[in-house]
């Protein structure tokens, strides 16, 4: 099925090339000068030759990916700016360091030797991609603060306790309304506690990304194994693509941060530094 969708996909790219709607339209014109329906059975018989042969040839369907590839970026880019500029002075400024610490690194590994350039190359992929993930982090937990400091956990239980109390000396009707306000108060307090417990998540992961990157930038000044910096980078990516992964699970149910929707666990650190 991927590929016959792939497939379709680059019949619909051979289409909608620019240069085959000119000639579409340049045939339909010349029949339309000429009186004549002979140039628009030309153009279609060329049409079918067209469509039944170059969607086919590797090189167009490189060109094509390549061009999808750019505007995914593009898109990613772009949705990356939006959650940037939702974040407050303090969370940038954060951005800001690590976005210093990147540049260092790249900076020390540029100086290394061309077979080392390989590894090079790697990482700078993954640091984009750590790049990219800590802003999306910092979004997350933005938000995540932004909930919990508009709900009142202790106003919920006192709500709830009023109610269970008074429970059974209410009429029948009004008991089984309070039973379910009772039970949406419950899953309130629920859901603020896995809030709560998320953006501790979400702020050890962040911890975690800069403390790493601080590593991996004190090891090149002395320009250690570009290998070893990589393994380094990619058990980092793996703990950050886990982290995300939980933080969509509970913002698919919590509806809080633009990091649950579509389109970007590390162990407990104990580290409270969001807001530093």
């Amino acid at each position: 099925m991927s590929e016959d969708r792939d497939d379709l996909s680059y019949v619909k790219a051979a289409f909608n090339w620019q240069y085959n709607k000119i000639v579409l339209a340049g045939a339909v014109a010349f029949a339309l000068v000429s009186g004549s329906l002979l140039p628009v059975l030309l153009g279609a018989g060329l049409e079918l030759m067209y469509l039944s042969t170059v969607p086919h040839n590797r090189r167009f369907q490189r060109l094509i990916r390549s061009r999808r590839f750019d505007e995914e970026l593009r898109e990613r880019e772009k949705g990356l700016s939006v959650l940037f500029q939702e974040l407050p002075p303090e969370m940038r400024v954060r951005y800001g360091r690590l976005d210093s610490i990147c540049r260092a690194i790249r900076q020390n590994y540029s100086r290394l030797t061309a077979t080392s350039q390989m590894f090079v190359d790697q990482m700078e992929s993954k640091l984009q991609g750590l790049s990219q993930s800590y802003i999306r982090l910092l979004n997350a937990a933005f938000h995540h603060q932004e909930y919990l400091q508009s709900t009142n956990p202790d106003q919920i239980k006192k709500e709830c306790a009023f109610l269970e109390k008074g429970l059974t000396s209410e009429a029948p009707k009004v008991q089984e309304i309070n039973r379910k306000r009772i039970e949406i108060l419950h899953k309130r307090m629920e859901k603020y506690g896995k809030v709560r417990e998320n953006c501790q998540v979400i702020d050890a992961q962040c911890a975690a990304i800069e403390d790493v990157l601080q590593l991996i930038r004190d090891q090149s000044v002395t320009m250690r194994d570009p290998q070893q910096i990589s393994d380094h980078l990619e058990s980092l990516v793996k703990d950050v693509e886990q982290t995300e992964e939980t933080v969509r699970e509970v913002e698919s149910i919590s509806d809080i941060s633009p990091l649950a929707a579509p389109d970007l666990d590390a162990g407990p650190i104990q580290r409270n530094r969001v807001q530093s």
